[in-house]
């Protein structure tokens, strides 16, 4: 017995005197792969027949795939926002993409908590905040969208420095020297922000091509007429009428006066013009014939749209085999996931913004060994406000009150049998790009019930069991009184557990 407690004594003897730094390297290391616009539709890990992508299946394949993950607000920079804070749009300040709107770097965030508890942070990237990063020990990011050829990074001397190559390709590069050349004595939380599948989706000259012998099957809402859905009738984000020839689908392409087609290089340019004279030629032999012109530019913008995600996925593909190769994989969380989801030609559209299911939904996979069993799929609803207490959960953070969100470690390790049925949502920005009329909305696992307002006021329900592609609004049909009563309490509920106040005066106006 005395041999025993004097082994003990010992043990405790050592983790008191062991240095900080190597207590520290036994926790996980966080990676955070965060695209922009990339629809679950274009993932076979969700079932996906337009394109493989091994990379993104891979961290499913080996960790966990989220079925049923939704963001507050499909649009850009509020979603960046949402995920540094685990805060709703009106709570981070950033509810919108306008010129005036900009994110305060001062409040709470997930890299300042991490860093105080002795994690190495950085982002490289896309950043798309108007303001530079605060909090993270690194950071080399793109100003504003970025550009996919050739393009400009800010560095924390604030310089503006152009960089050769392909976005994406620059991005993975950047990323893996800084894990290179990091202090290998703290943990890390890295989050690599990609400027993929965003508009105007210029692919890789490598990828040009890569989906010329497939002709995409159009999906069946493609031709809806909005019937009994004004926001949607009155939206300007149609492929047929709002895609730009010269910009989205590189017809008669001007290399000198457009600024992204001018990024493109002497020894980049062959390739990428002899390919888009192609394209070109192909319109000029249908572009009088209307039914065949909008095929076509459906067809074309799928062909750029993949190709752009194929160099994404292939990049993931890349770090994943340098966390093999250098030995980080086993102690390393890896987290994918995109700013929104996206129209891939349901509706007619491209583009987000609406809490129809394609733009509501993001995909999100998650590999963290020895804690994750390999395939365990979740389909309890998640939201974007739940990565950040779920990265502090998984970095052994306390989770502060104000947070939004819920960790969702005990949902992965299937501890938790009682979680939300609902989730709720607010998107704010009209008239500019789209005119998407304003909205909040509470969807269940089963029914979603939305309420437009600004331009006009007016409601949708939708049974999603029945709907899948949401053409039949069930508002105020016979049948539904009870499922629409149910569903405003809901909503009203959640407006104000959220504390959102502009809601909570919106539904007082409806009688709420």
């Amino acid at each position: 017995m005395m041999k025993v407690a004097s082994y003990l004594q010992y043990l405790f003897f050592l983790i008191l005197n062991t240095p900080l730094f190597l207590q520290a390297q036994k926790r996980p290391n966080i990676l955070v792969i965060f695209s922009d616009d990339h629809a679950q539709q274009a993932i076979s890990a969700y079932g996906s027949k337009l394109m493989q992508t091994p990379g993104i299946d891979r961290i499913a394949k080996e960790g966990a795939l989220f079925t049923n993950s939704f963001v507050t607000n499909s649009i850009c920079a509020p979603s960046r926002a949402v995920l540094l804070t685990g805060k709703y749009g009106h709570k981070t300040g950033l509810i919108d993409n306008g010129p005036n709107r900009s994110f305060d770097g001062s409040q709470q965030q997930v890299q300042k908590l991490l860093g105080a508890a002795g994690y190495q942070t950085a982002w490289i990237g896309k950043w798309h905040l108007q303001t530079l990063p605060v909090g993270f020990q690194y950071w080399h990011i793109l100003p504003g969208q970025g550009q996919y050829y050739n393009p400009a990074f800010i560095n924390m001397q604030n310089d503006t420095l152009r960089h050769e190559g392909y976005a994406t390709d620059v991005i993975t590069d950047f990323s893996l020297q800084w894990l290179d050349q990091r202090n290998k004595q703290q943990p890390f939380f890295m989050v690599i922000g990609h400027k993929a599948s965003h508009r105007e989706w210029i692919p890789d000259t490598k990828d040009l091509g890569e989906f010329d012998n497939v002709t995409f099957p159009l999906p069946p809402n493609f031709y809806d007429q909005y019937e009994g859905r004004r926001a949607a009738a009155e939206q300007d984000m149609t492929i047929d009428k709002t895609m730009r020839l010269k910009e989205d689908l590189k017809v008669h392409i001007d290399y000198e006066k457009n600024l992204m087609f001018r990024r493109i290089s002497a020894s980049q340019r062959p390739a990428f013009k002899a390919y888009y004279d192609k394209v070109t030629d192909e319109y000029e032999a249908i572009k009088n014939d209307p039914e065949k012109l909008l095929v076509w530019k459906y067809q074309r913008y799928m062909k750029d749209y993949l190709s752009t995600a194929r160099s994404m996925d292939r990049n993931i593909e890349k770090v994943l085999h340098y966390l093999d190769t250098s030995g980080l994989a086993s102690n390393t969380i890896v987290i994918y996931t995109s700013d929104q989801g996206f129209y891939l030609g349901e509706h007619g559209w491209f583009d987000k913004r609406f809490m129809y299911e394609e733009s509501l939904r993001t995909p999100l996979v998650m590999r963290y060994p020895n804690q994750i069993k390999p395939g365990t799929v979740v389909d309890d609803m998640v939201v974007n406000i739940d990565l950040t207490p779920t990265i502090l959960q998984m970095a052994g953070c306390d989770i502060p009150t104000d947070i939004q969100g819920a960790g969702m470690m005990p949902l992965l390790t299937k501890q938790q049998a009682e979680w939300r049925k609902a989730m709720y949502y607010h998107y704010y920005e009209y008239p500019q790009d789209h005119r998407v009329a304003p909205h909040i909305g509470v969807r269940t696992q089963r029914h979603k019930l939305i309420l437009f307002y600004g331009p006009f006021v007016s409601w949708e329900l939708y049974d999603l069991s029945r709907d899948a592609t949401e053409v039949n609004n069930l508002y105020g049909k016979p049948g539904y009184e009870k499922m629409t009563a149910m569903l405003k309490q809901q909503l009203k509920q959640l407006a104000a557990q959220y504390e959102d106040t502009m809601a909570i005066d919106l539904l007082k106006k409806e009688g709420l």
